[in-house]
């Protein structure tokens, strides 16, 4: 067109660009027609529907069911009469495929989710040992037996981003809080047995806003090092894919063939639990999961490690140095310390109510001491002497334990208590809810059970009685006279005021102002 514009097209420029382009003479000459007349350069644009603002807010409510939407478009139509205007059915779904993305139209089916599975991530630049570790909880999905009953325990863990070494497991049957991040952190910081060669002090910890990793205690402890955590922000597994890789892996490449396995594919019939009898105890599943630790560490080849190495061959080979720290300060690494001093006594030494006591404690009566402890364990405490990290006194345990049979049953109580009072009040449910008979047509429900007018009297009467004479003591027995040795309070006289002429002459001393007291007592 610019040719043309100054004089200078020619057929040879018509016919060299019909070659370049893989289209007839005629085809370019009608593009240069259309240009002059229409001014356009591209094809003719045609009407065509798209999904607008109240389309879009429609096929949110309705999870993305284009029929749906259309079904109420239609009906909306119908009754201001402007059917012609709603576009078919075939046509509002190449609007959706056409303006929507697959990420899109996945989350209005499945959400956050959903959407996720269509976005596309950025791979982290590889980084050295120790560079940066992650960690995370996972609950394992397997019932382990635990003093006569079925638990599904957690793990915490972390392991290296550049080697994907574990460096530092935690296994807790409950929950975990932090004293397991504490004692994965102190398991993957020691690089002594049974631990090593992992660890040393990583540069950076990467986690994901689980509130016991940003405690204040996890945090002193890593800021003593000068080892600060990265807080990502919350429901973005993606920022850590390392360690998600790894909760994945040891469900597929573990837990998945362990008796007790809770996500097993199971026939159409009730699902049916593993006997007790065949399920692992506690200490042998932590003992599975530490050998496929270590079978991860030195024998797997992790994707993305350079020449199928195993973790233990790429820790090795990385030149990197790494930073120790010693045993003697990460020997109380994990243990909390409430900032008081105690004074140990002939019964030991007073903590939360309860006296701990040790063999080396003789002879220490009166001595000033200060403790630290294991966060969420009181069964031991550690004695120091008072001044800043002063020697360490001893270990002191608890004086008075209860015993395993005792501990069994007071779990039986205290369950029992649960049931019943989950009974009562799913009992209070029944009677505070109403429940309606089913419906199948649009008319007002009706109540399943229904109460007469003299029994809703007599309950509500019952709810609002306060009869205070009902709530005495009829049967109290009054107290027995006091012995005569008993002191009995004494009736002092008040004095009574009189006429003003009467007060002055009491006042100036005279008799009646004594009489008329003694009278007045003589009264009472």
């Amino acid at each position: 067109m610019a040719l043309d514009a100054r004089g200078g097209l020619t057929s040879a420029h018509v016919r060299l660009v019909a070659s370049a382009l893989g289209v007839s003479v005629r085809t370019v000459r009608r593009w240069i027609a259309a240009a002059r007349c229409e001014g356009r350069t591209g094809p003719m644009s045609r009407p065509r529907f798209t999904v607008t603002a109240d389309v879009r807010a429609r096929l949110v409510l309705w999870g993305g069911n284009v029929a749906a939407v259309r079904r109420e478009l239609l009906a909306e139509a119908r009754r201001s009469g402007d059917v012609e205007t709603v576009p078919s059915l075939a046509t509002l779904q190449r609007a959706v495929a056409r303006d929507l993305s697959k990420g899109e139209r996945a989350g209005l089916r499945g959400g956050e989710a959903a959407r996720r599975r269509y976005d596309v991530y950025g791979e982290r630049p590889r980084t050295h040992r120790n560079a940066c570790w992650e960690g995370d909880h996972k609950r394992i999905p397997v019932r382990v037996g635990l003093e006569g009953s079925a638990v599904c325990p957690w793990v915490t863990w972390f392991i290296d981003v550049a080697t994907k070494a574990i460096v530092g497991v935690a296994v807790t049957p409950h929950q975990p809080a932090r004293d397991a991040v504490l004692a994965a952190l102190r398991a993957g910081i020691s690089r002594q047995d049974p631990y090593g060669p992992f660890g040393g002090l990583p540069e950076v910890v990467r986690v994901d806003r689980g509130k016991e990793f940003l405690c204040k205690t996890v945090e002193r402890a890593l800021g003593a090092f000068a080892v600060p955590v990265d807080d990502l922000p919350a429901y973005k597994p993606y920022r850590k894919g390392t360690i998600e890789s790894l909760n994945g892996a040891v469900e597929e490449m573990l837990l998945v063939s362990l008796p007790g396995y809770t996500h097993r594919a199971r026939p159409a019939e009730a699902y049916r639990p593993d006997p007790a009898e065949d399920l692992l105890s506690y200490p042998d599943f932590v003992k599975v999961l530490l050998d496929w630790v270590a079978w991860w560490n030195t024998e797997h080849h992790p994707a993305g490690l350079a020449d199928g190495m195993s973790p233990l061959t790429a820790w090795e080979a990385d030149p990197a140095p790494v930073e120790d720290v010693a045993e003697e300060r990460l020997a109380f690494f994990a243990m909390e310390d409430d900032g008081r001093q105690r004074k140990i006594t002939t019964k030991g030494i007073s903590w939360r109510r309860r006296f701990y006591i040790a063999p080396w404690m003789a002879g220490h009566v009166g001595t000033k001491v200060r403790l630290l402890y294991l966060p969420h364990y009181d069964g031991q405490i550690e004695v120091f002497a008072t001044e800043e990290w002063g020697p360490h006194l001893g270990t002191a345990y608890l004086a008075q334990a209860a015993t395993l049979e005792q501990r069994r049953a007071l779990s039986s109580v205290r369950e029992k208590n649960a049931r019943v009072l989950k009974a009562d009040l799913k009992a209070a449910e029944k009677l505070r809810r109403t429940r309606y008979a089913a419906s199948a047509t649009a008319a007002a429900p009706r109540p399943r059970r229904t109460v007469t007018s003299g029994q809703a009297e007599a309950e509500i009467a019952r709810a609002r009685a306060v009869d205070l004479a009902a709530r005495a003591l009829p049967d109290l027995i009054p107290p027995r006279e006091p012995p005569a040795s008993w002191a009995r309070p004494v009736v002092r006289p008040r004095p009574v005021a009189g006429p003003p002429s009467d007060a002055g002459q009491g006042a100036g001393g005279g008799p009646a102002a004594g009489a008329g007291r003694l009278g007045d007592s003589e009264g009472c």
